[in-house]
């Protein structure tokens, strides 16, 4: 079951579900929508192979800082979301592109925020034909959330959990 509005509002009133900061115009007709955050880590031009086993991911990024950024075409960025959010064991979240950036023609693969997951959420964002300029605290993400049949005996209890701010990949711990 996919909640509306109404649904998102009770569980945050009741305090399961949170995020924060939250904005007027967070809370859609179906879902939530989250803002760029001020950090972005932008892939290296290496040319060599990375191997998770013995490389360290942080080799492979730069990491920016400000309040705009460029998306170059065809270029892979990560970005973090400006809130922090904490999820009930009886949800997950299906994370989205809002529909104006992807009728520019940027992507990000499916991803799913886990039941119990708690952090500022890390996408994957790909450019498209052309340069995007890009804002610190534009509504960029859309999340919509789905109802489980049964809340999750396993919570979230991953290596990503608790993350601030843009968080690179891990792959050893």
């Amino acid at each position: 079951m996919i909640l509306s509005d109404v649904d998102i509002r009770r569980y945050i009133e009741a305090g399961t579900l949170k995020i924060e900061p939250i904005f007027d115009d967070t809370i859609r007709e179906n879902g939530v929508d989250l803002r760029l955050g001020r950090c972005i880590a932008r892939l290296k031009n290496l040319n060599k192979v990375f191997d998770y086993k013995v490389d360290d991911p942080s080799e492979y990024y730069i990491l920016e800082k400000g309040d705009s950024f460029i998306l170059h075409p065809n270029e892979h960025i990560l970005i973090h979301t400006l809130e922090y959010i904490k999820m009930p064991r009886d949800l997950i979240a299906f994370i989205n592109l809002r529909s104006s950036y992807a009728r520019l023609g940027l992507t990000i693969p499916p991803t799913i925020v886990d039941a119990c997951f708690e952090g500022n959420l890390t996408i994957g964002l790909q450019g498209g034909a052309y340069p995007v300029k890009l804002y610190k605290g534009d509504r960029i993400i859309h999340l919509i959330f789905a109802k489980l049949t049964n809340p999750v005996e396993k919570p979230y209890s991953g290596k990503y959990l608790g993350q601030k701010g843009i968080q690179i990949p891990i792959f050893r711990q």
